[in-house]
């Protein structure tokens, strides 16, 4: 059998980025109709996300993926303080000017002239553009590897799952011999309570001629004939082993599958005239809808 995935899956990536900070991906995948990222990116990583969106779609076909990207750096005590040259030359000059026109005014203390505004600055550590390029490679690279995992925890799931379809396969191909087994003796059945009827009616008076008899009994057989019901039941198992050992991307299909199980189960139910086939039949429904539970599961 083909391996199936499964759209639901975790995984983690992790690593160092070239100016020292860390980052961590987490990808998260459930069910869903088609294929659809959500990412979650820091500010300056944006122009990544065509390439990420890319390379998640040529892995994986189905389900609502999400990916969190968070990058911690590390804790430094304070960003490093320098004089601004043209804003400390304005102010020293001020500041020699004013104690020059007070007659014993003392000159300027260094100290006070660095508290005024504008005179001291932050450092800034802008990236080229060749680490900037590292940088985002990086963080792509860790994508890549998280989405590496991601694959290997839906095809583990998916092997779990397909243990599951298999088993409810097999659960409904066997209700299925046995609705077919209970419905060989409802044209019997349907003459022997017509017969009942007719008697409780006429009280022992004229009988009713034996064609227009035998004309009733067939029509009540066509009624409750359930063979096109049973076979078209068993080629639809008979699709449903083949998609499961094909194993590319059925789910769409296993789910169509299911809704043709379900017309085939009602109209069987409705055309029962014995109490085993309609529990028979009732059993074969839950265990179809069961399968389409597990279904919607798949990729």
């Amino acid at each position: 059998m083909a391996k199936l995935a499964s759209m639901t899956g975790f995984a983690r990536a992790d690593g160092t980025l070239p100016d020292g900070a860390s980052f961590l991906w987490e990808v998260r995948s459930v069910n869903g109709r088609g294929l659809d990222l959500r990412l979650r990116l820091p500010n300056g990583l944006d122009a990544l996300e065509p390439a990420l969106r890319d390379a998640v779609g040529k892995l994986f076909k189905r389900g609502n993926i999400s990916a969190t990207l968070n990058i911690k750096r590390e804790e430094k005590a304070g960003p490093r303080l320098t004089p601004d040259p043209v804003a400390l030359d304005q102010a020293l000059r001020l500041a020699l000017d004013l104690a020059a026109r007070i007659p014993g005014a003392p000159p300027p203390r260094a100290e006070a002239l660095l508290t005024l505004p504008g005179v001291l600055r932050a450092e800034t550590t802008e990236l080229d553009e060749a680490a900037e390029e590292a940088r985002r490679a990086a963080v792509a690279a860790g994508f890549s590897t998280a989405l590496q995992a991601l694959t290997k925890s839906r095809a583990a799931e998916g092997a779990r799952l397909a243990e599951i379809l298999t088993v409810l396969i097999d659960e409904i191909a066997a209700l299925v011999a046995l609705a077919r087994d209970a419905a060989a003796d409802q044209p019997a059945q349907q003459k022997a309570r017509l017969l009942e009827s007719l008697a409780a009616l006429l009280e022992g008076e004229r009988r009713v001629p034996e064609e227009r008899l035998a004309a009733e009994v067939a029509l009540l057989a066509a009624k409750s004939d359930v063979r096109e019901e049973i076979d078209r039941l068993n080629a639809h198992i008979a699709e449903a082993r083949a998609l499961l050992a094909s194993g590319d991307a059925i789910g769409r299909r296993l789910e169509f599958l299911t809704q043709e199980f379900v017309r085939e189960a009602n109209t069987l139910c409705s055309k029962s005239a014995s109490v085993a086939l309609t529990r028979l039949g009732l059993d074969l429904k839950a265990a179809i809808e069961r399968l389409r539970e597990q279904a919607a599961n798949v990729e």
